[in-house]
């Protein structure tokens, strides 16, 4: 699959606070991943933590809080990991489906797809 990123937007539930972001579109990835020192600069709150397993088999365990997020116009709160300070910023699975959305890895974008009920 190609590899691609696209412009995001993250913000804090409470005060709206926010940061534009490049993002890595990760398919594979379940939740969005943004380095810590972005969440907690935005003030994004810890809601507990998670464990996760990584592409090289790793088991780590990282917070989670809540975020809202905006791609392609649209928006979504939804869960996003505190990654390690300056982690490069992923866009995952869960986030793309909250949007409708699907990637177009041959074109490099985003493109709208239906849901599912």
């Amino acid at each position: 699959m190609g590899v691609f990123t696209v412009p995001i937007r993250v913000e804090n539930l409470e005060d709206g606070r926010s940061a534009d972001l490049d993002a890595t579109v990760d398919t594979a990835a379940t939740y969005t991943f943004v380095g810590e020192d972005i969440l907690d600069r935005l003030g994004v709150e810890r809601a507990g933590q998670r464990t996760f397993e990584l592409g090289d088999n790793r088991v780590v365990d990282y917070p989670i809080g809540y975020a809202r997020l905006r791609v392609n116009g649209d928006q979504v709160i939804a869960l996003v990991v505190f990654g390690p300070e300056d982690t490069e910023p992923l866009l995952g699975a869960t986030t793309l489906e909250l949007l409708s959305l699907g990637a177009d890895p041959v074109n490099g974008r985003l493109v709208q797809v239906r849901a599912s009920l």
